[in-house]
């Protein structure tokens, strides 16, 4: 069975752009019984930013780890679980001010663990999540793609790069905020992108 991991972000929960886009591409999936989607909403985890002491926790050898560190480093070993676990991963990422939501940073700080999703050798880092694809659902309220402002291709694909996904793809709705017509528009191109998506 394939095992799709599908990660949410908007603070606007489903009725989020980002978020619909994501869907409409999961909905081609949902009566197939060959798949299993798991849902992970990241603005609802609240996870905080990472510190210091969580870090240490994970690389405190687990028999060695009080029970302060226990709870700490299940945090990132669940999320690291999830993601070893799933063969492709869907992203719904909205821009907030020119890069990703805080809540998916720390959620993607609970996942970049040397030794376990990547390791560093004599001619770089090396990620460690072989076999695994990647589907990133991006709306934005104006018009960003190919330029200086957008910081978050480059950078979704340089971590999940690093981790070992290099199968990355993107689908695009920008210019939402732009009127009706563009809009109306952003989601007609996003949902043709997502048929060719599914019949690939």
């Amino acid at each position: 069975m394939k095992t799709v991991l599908a990660i949410f972000s908007s603070l606007s929960g489903n009725q989020g752009n980002s978020s619909k886009l994501a869907n409409e591409y999961l909905s081609k999936f949902e009566n197939n019984d060959s798949v299993h989607i798991e849902r992970v909403d990241v603005a609802s985890l609240a996870l905080p930013h990472l510190t210091g002491e969580e870090m240490q926790a994970w690389m405190t050898e687990v028999s060695e780890r009080n029970e302060s560190q226990q709870v700490l480093a299940k945090v990132s070993d669940d999320i690291v679980e999830a993601v070893k676990a799933a063969d492709e991963i869907v992203l719904a990422v909205p821009m907030y001010n020119f890069g990703i939501p805080s809540s998916l940073k720390a959620y993607f700080d609970r996942i970049a663990r040397a030794g376990i999703t990547f390791k560093y050798t004599d001619t770089g880092p090396v990620g460690l999540l072989e076999n695994k694809s990647a589907r990133v659902f991006a709306a934005r309220g104006g018009v960003y793609e190919g330029s200086d402002f957008d910081t978050q291709t480059p950078y979704l694909k340089h971590f999940l790069n690093f981790i070992g996904i290099s199968d990355v793809k993107f689908v695009y709705a920008e210019g939402l905020n732009m009127g009706e017509e563009q809009a109306d528009k952003a989601f007609a191109d996003a949902s043709q992108k997502i048929i060719e998506l599914t019949n690939n």
